[in-house]
């Protein structure tokens, strides 16, 4: 017998949801621009941007326009079968960057464990199968499946999973010593962040990029950068690569790639993809044409110069209020990023609490995000009004002035 459905809620999630996330305690409903409304009709200003996701806002109508006529023509066909959304996507990314071929997944932790993939296949087949190992860095993030959580490093992310994939090196970010001496003709890839996104905020400097270019044409290894999070206009350039003028092997990009349709690319060299053959890797559902059409109109929007130029004038914006807030509550010890990814680094004696004031911000009706225990992390959109970063920002304040009040 029917009986009357239970009111979704947030306990609902407690009751049918693995529990390997801990939500807030609001359900957003509906989204415009830089705005989120709950299930009560709060109103919020959005400068979490789903993780640095929803690169031109909720709902932009471009995106809107471009998935409902892709939902009414073709939706899915297979990697038996190619698209003409993919296809044009392909082209436009490979005419705007350093690639000469890409391939379409669904998440920045299938590009990641694709990339890493060729990598080493890469090395095996062009120089030898003892050519494995891979240097990454401690306080990185490149995703959750076995191979880039291995990768990542934060064990906390990687262990407690039985046995890890062998012969990942990590060490320090943006010491080019630390990598110099671990750095062999063994070595297939130096996998990095152009800016550590999960691991603080952190940009990398332009020597360490540069350091690592050279380290990788010396030793025949290849250069990756992660770009899931830093790219797609992140920065004021298309991709960070582009800011340092270091030119990667391989890149991957993901989050604001669909604007937030879920859509993946790796992004490399026409002799580097050679390495892979018809039935080296695949994807059920990357490269589908729904997905496609939409990250083509968000990639038409953001390659743009006045969305990647007013990127850099939308964060002054954002820096001039932190500092202010700062002035009035000495609680920032740094402000550092790049572009719309910005890191607030909590002074010492708040350590620990970055938590305290995420969860104060979204009472006070703005969401922001943090980046571990001690950064403040802030991904707008790229398109952001300046009158949504002024009442954002008024609404921080009033939640760093509570948490400090109470």
């Amino acid at each position: 017998m029917a009986t009357e459905q239970t009111a979704i809620t947030r306990a609902t999630f407690d009751e049918v949801i693995v529990p390997i996330y801990a939500p807030a305690d609001f359900i957003p409903v509906k989204g415009r621009g830089s705005r989120i409304w709950d299930q009560q009709g709060k109103e919020y200003v959005d400068f979490a941007g789903g993780i640095a996701v929803t690169a031109l806002g909720h709902c932009h109508p471009a995106l809107v326009a471009a998935l409902h006529a892709q939902g009414e023509t073709l939706w899915h066909t297979s990697n038996v079968f190619t698209n003409e959304p993919a296809l044009r996507l392909g082209r436009k990314l490979i005419d705007a960057t350093f690639a000469g071929r890409v391939l379409f997944m669904n998440s920045g932790t299938e590009a990641n464990e694709t990339a890493f993939k060729l990598a080493r296949h890469y090395a095996c087949v062009r120089h030898s199968p003892f050519k494995s190992k891979i240097i990454a860095f401690h306080n990185a993030f490149h995703g959750r499946s076995l191979f880039t959580v291995s990768v990542d490093g934060q064990p906390k992310y990687s262990d407690g999973f039985g046995p890890k994939p062998a012969d990942i090196i990590h060490v320090p970010f943006n010491d080019l010593h630390a990598v110099q001496a671990v750095m062999d003709d063994h070595t297939c890839a130096v996998v990095v962040e152009p800016i550590q996104g999960e691991g603080g905020v952190t940009a990398a400097t332009p020597s360490f990029l540069q350091g690592l270019r050279d380290l990788c044409d010396r030793h025949q290894a290849l250069l990756v950068f992660d770009e899931v999070q830093c790219g797609m206009g992140r920065t004021g350039d298309l991709f960070a690569y582009m800011h340092y003028e270091v030119t990667p092997d391989i890149l991957t990009s993901a989050k604001a790639l669909g604007g937030g349709f879920p859509v993946s690319a790796v992004l490399t060299t026409q002799e580097i993809a050679s390495a892979f053959h018809v039935g080296s890797h695949g994807s059920t559902y990357g490269g589908n044409p729904l997905a496609c059409a939409v990250a083509e109109a968000a990639f038409d929007i953001i390659n743009t110069p006045a969305v990647l130029n007013g990127v850099r004038a939308k964060r002054q914006k954002f820096v001039q209020h932190l500092r202010r807030i700062d002035a009035q509550f000495e609680i920032f010890s740094d402000i550092r990023g790049m572009g719309l990814l910005i890191g607030a680094a909590l002074r010492p004696q708040y350590k620990g609490r970055a938590r305290d004031f995420l969860y104060a911000a979204a009472e006070a009706g703005v969401m922001v995000l943090n980046a571990g225990p001690d950064v403040m992390r802030f991904a707008p959109s790229l398109v952001v009004d300046e009158a949504d970063i002024d009442d954002g920002m008024a609404r921080f304040a009033r939640a760093v002035a509570k948490v400090l009040a109470a």
